[in-house]
C-alpha cells in the first residue's frame, strides 16, 4: 500500500513491537476511519484486530479495506468490555480514544487492555493532558473532564496532569513516556495541543 499514517507515534509503537519476540498479534481499541493505522501493522506482517463503538466510522474503515484489498478484522465492540480472551493479544494500541470517556470509565479501559494483553506484550495508550488550548473549556461534567462540541454534538473529553495516568500502570513497567505539546494553525487560528504517550509492558 505504501501510505503514511497521519499517526506518527504508533511508528514508534511499531518499532517497541518489533523488538519483542511475541506472536505479531495487535488489537487497535478505536480502530474506525478512513485510513485506519492497522494497515501499518498488517503491512508488517501482524495478524490485526480492531474495535469500534461508532457505525459510521466501521463503514468508513469497511470501505478501507475494499478499496485496499485488505482483512483488517475490525468490528464494532466496547474498549471496556473487550469480547478477547485473557492474555490473549501481544500488542494492544488505543491512539486518540480512550480521553473520549469518564475516568472511571477510562480505569475501566485499561483494565480490560492490561487483562488481554500477554505476559510480556506492551500497550500504547495516549491521554490529552491540562495543557491543551482547550483544557476548562465546555460544561465541566467530574474533575478534569467535559462536555465539548465535535461537529453537531457534544462528546466527553477528560484531561490528566503531567503524572496522574501513571496510577493506571503501577503495575506495569513504562517503557517510553512523553509529555508532548504541539502548536498548528487550525482554521486560520493558532491552537495548542497537549498529550502525555505512554507505552508500557505488561510484567510476565
Amino acid at each position: 500500500m505504501n501510505l503514511i499514517f497521519r499517526q506518527t507515534q504508533l511508528y514508534k509503537f511499531l518499532n517497541y513491537c518489533n523488538e519483542i519476540n511475541l506472536e505479531k498479534s495487535v488489537l487497535d481499541c478505536g480502530a474506525g476511519g478512513n485510513c485506519p493505522p492497522l494497515a501499518l501493522f498488517l503491512e508488517c506482517g501482524y495478524k490485526t484486530y480492531g474495535i469500534e463503538i461508532s457505525n459510521s466510522q466501521i463503514e468508513r474503515a469497511k470501505n478501507f479495506s475494499k478499496e485496499h484489498n485488505v482483512e483488517l478484522n475490525i468490528s464494532k465492540g466496547d474498549i471496556r468490555k473487550l469480547t478477547f480472551e485473557d492474555e490473549s493479544i501481544s500488542y494492544i494500541y488505543s491512539y486518540n480514544t480512550i480521553f473520549h470517556m469518564k475516568k472511571e470509565d477510562i480505569a475501566k479501559a485499561v483494565a480490560e487492555i492490561k487483562r488481554v494483553l500477554k505476559p510480556g506484550g506492551i500497550c500504547f495508550i495516549n491521554f490529552l493532558s491540562v495543557n491543551d488550548c482547550d483544557y476548562g473549556h465546555g460544561e465541566q461534567v467530574g474533575e478534569g473532564e467535559f462536555l465539548q462540541s465535535e461537529g453537531d454534538e457534544k462528546v466527553i473529553h477528560t484531561y490528566y496532569n503531567i503524572q496522574e495516568a501513571e496510577t493506571h500502570f503501577k503495575d506495569m513497567k513504562i517503557l517510553f513516556k512523553e509529555n508532548r505539546i504541539l502548536e498548528r494553525i487550525y482554521e486560520g487560528e493558532k491552537i495548542k495541543q497537549g498529550y502525555i504517550d505512554y507505552i508500557v509492558q505488561k510484567n510476565n
